[in-house]
């Protein structure tokens, strides 16, 4: 898809035999040809991506199936925007082509029980290929922090760095256990609730305390 002419003609008559390629193409040309569009940068992007995430998760909790066929489209062009751009990197690009194309490699590596005769009988045992082929992936990282986004929200961030820290024995202190997601879910609302009585922001006490832990978490890693 990098470089080539950009023609007048419709992407949707150009190759309606392929609804993807179709998609990549009217991006393509979104590209090349919007004024707004060619301006746009990845940094640019992410506001969008951020909501259009948020918006596919309201789909599957409370929407209906054409909404979430609409949402998850409007996913897709942010994917499909993102590489449009690398595709123009002067020195770098890459394009949609290529995005697949790794996507595919790492699934398959991923997937040894599917491709490569290996046995999964159980969600347990897909687990162990799947751990045993990201580590093989990541050798060069040195903690089991490295990989987190730190952009996540505090609650989602929270819950990947409690399973981090585990791994390496850091144990993370547990409240009375609710006994159901529903209690839980209540129980995160009065914390809430307390800090907004207390004038605190939940967002940020939540966030002081993850760099406590990652800190935890490092000290045991120099000392293993």
């Amino acid at each position: 898809m990098q470089g080539g002419s950009v023609s007048s003609e419709s992407p949707a008559a150009a190759d309606a035999a392929d609804p993807l390629r179709q998609a990549a193409e009217t991006m393509h040309a979104v590209r090349e040809r919007c004024v707004w569009s060619q301006r746009i940068t990845h940094r640019d992007l992410v506001p969008y991506l951020i909501e259009e995430s948020h918006e596919v998760i309201d789909a599957v909790e409370s929407g209906s199936r054409d909404d979430l066929r609409e949402e998850l489209g409007d996913l897709l062009w942010q994917v499909l925007f993102h590489s449009a751009i690398a595709a123009q990197d002067p020195d770098d690009p890459f394009d949609i082509d290529d995005v697949a194309r790794t996507l595919t490699e790492k699934m398959v590596r991923r997937h040894p029980h599917v491709f490569a005769g290996e046995v999964a009988e159980t969600p347990e045992q897909v687990l162990v290929h799947w751990n045993a082929a990201k580590a093989a992936e990541k050798r060069t990282r040195r903690s089991v922090l490295d990989g987190v986004p730190r952009g996540m929200p505090a609650l989602a961030l929270a819950q990947k760095l409690a399973g981090r820290a585990a791994g390496v024995g850091v144990a993370v202190e547990s409240a009375a256990a609710p006994a159901s997601e529903d209690e839980l879910g209540e129980a995160l609302l009065a914390l809430v609730a307390t800090a907004r009585a207390q004038g605190w922001d939940a967002e940020r006490a939540l966030r002081e305390r993850l760099r406590v832990l990652e800190d935890d978490v490092r000290a045991a890693e120099a000392a293993s």
